[in-house]
């Protein structure tokens, strides 16, 4: 009896370490899997399912998911040699989602890096060769709209690189030079001879603005001359010494240092005031607040900060556009000048409650009325607690209200 029972213990310890010696290779083999060099074997579209597809190319802001395995622990990846943002949150074992980067300087990408994806975890790396295209331009901007000939101008937007042909109002310009992240083009602008859009067309596609440039008329409020509504404030002045390039008359808004929150603006100097004008047609109103900008040229020959450029609608204020452009990062200030004029674009949904900090208007009537009909009030203040950084002199020409969308 005693033998008997010996030998079933002897087959329980058995059973026992076996199970154990068992379980540790288990573990050791996921250790092996989990904890090796990653690899990527497929690219898919990061959506919910169905659209989750295999994709055979991706493009510059693209968000997608690598799959493949040993992606955790990430510490890098990136897209012809560009690294991308990592979040941690969004890795696995199997997959891993991420941004492709949104600006790729394609023309400088060296022949190794071209069409790979580069993954680094704390356990190896990867190069995945994986095809990778520059998207079609875009225009996000115009240094100076209305630009006179002989004036540098710059095109702002995306991948604006291998560049086909560009016009600017319907006249083509032949020399530019593009940024290397192609973010902008700078050119000379040539002797222009009537009105249009903006057109960058490149290998992956064509780039043009819904609205005109050298366009004296289309959404005009006011330019001081033959379209003048001014009624009252600031001196108007059509000199060329203090404020070169100009195209006629403009007005001046001028204040030294400001105490803190200063906010005078019936001070002449710092007010620009029109009379009642059509801001958009009452059968615009329903369209979409963003469709829509206020825009102006404005020239700012000396250091600027701290003051305050605003925008009301028929001296109302429970929606304002602040215009602070030595305002940066984190509450950081750098002042601010121009070389000459450049253009100033507020799209309407900038219009916000609370000082210009608060929420857009749900829509166009509420914003403007239902006439669309008020004055334009262009004033200055300090909205700090503590003295404005600087005084301001700017010149502002050729208010208007213009579809950008």
């Amino acid at each position: 009896m005693r033998k008997i029972i010996f030998h079933q213990a002897y087959r329980s310890l058995l059973f026992a370490a076996l199970a154990a010696v068992f379980a540790c290779m288990q573990s050791a083999c996921k250790k092996e899997v989990t904890e090796g060099a990653p690899v990527i074997k497929s690219v898919r579209n990061y959506a919910a399912w169905p659209a989750d597809t295999l994709v055979h190319s991706i493009t510059t802001g693209q968000w997608i998911v690598l799959v493949g395995h040993n992606l955790k622990d990430a510490v890098q990846v990136s897209f012809n040699g560009v690294p991308a943002a990592i979040n941690s949150v969004m890795f696995s074992d199997t997959s891993a989602a991420v941004m492709v980067p949104a600006v790729i300087p394609f023309p400088s990408v060296s022949a190794e890096d071209l069409n790979t994806i580069r993954y680094v975890t704390r356990h190896g790396a990867t190069t995945f060769t994986f095809g990778i295209v520059a998207p079609p331009p875009t225009i996000t901007g115009i240094s100076n709209e209305n630009a006179n000939e002989g004036d540098s101008v710059y095109i702002y937007g995306g991948n604006l690189f291998f560049i086909e042909a560009i016009t600017f109002a319907g006249t083509p310009v032949t020399e530019y030079a593009t940024a290397g992240d192609g973010t902008s083009v700078g050119f000379v602008l040539p002797a222009l001879s009537q009105s249009g859009p903006v057109v960058v067309t490149t290998k992956s596609g064509t780039a043009s603005t819904v609205f005109n440039v050298n366009d004296a008329t289309t959404g005009v409020l006011c330019n001081f001359d033959d379209i003048n509504t001014f009624s009252w404030g600031t001196n108007i002045e059509s000199g060329s010494v203090n404020f070169p390039g100009n195209r006629g008359s403009y007005a001046v808004l001028s204040n030294e240092v400001l105490p803190p929150g200063d906010g005078n603006w019936w001070n002449p100097q710092r007010s620009i005031n029109t009379n009642d004008v059509q801001w958009l047609p009452a059968d615009s109103l329903g369209l979409p607040v963003d469709d829509y900008a206020f825009k102006f040229e404005i020239n700012v020959p000396g250091p600027w900060s701290g003051t305050s450029i605003y925008v009301v609608k028929g001296y109302g204020f429970d929606y304002m556009a602040r215009y602070e452009p030595w305002q940066g990062a984190n509450g950081a200030v750098a002042p601010f000048t121009t070389k000459g004029w450049r253009t100033v674009s507020i799209p309407l949904s900038m219009f916000r409650t609370n000082d210009g900090k608060g929420t857009a208007a749900a829509s166009l009537a509420i914003l403007l009325g239902s006439s669309g009909n008020g004055a334009v009030n262009i004033h200055t203040k300090n909205f700090s607690a503590a003295p404005s950084a600087s005084g301001l002199h700017a010149a502002i020409d050729n208010i208007r209200v213009v579809k950008i969308k």
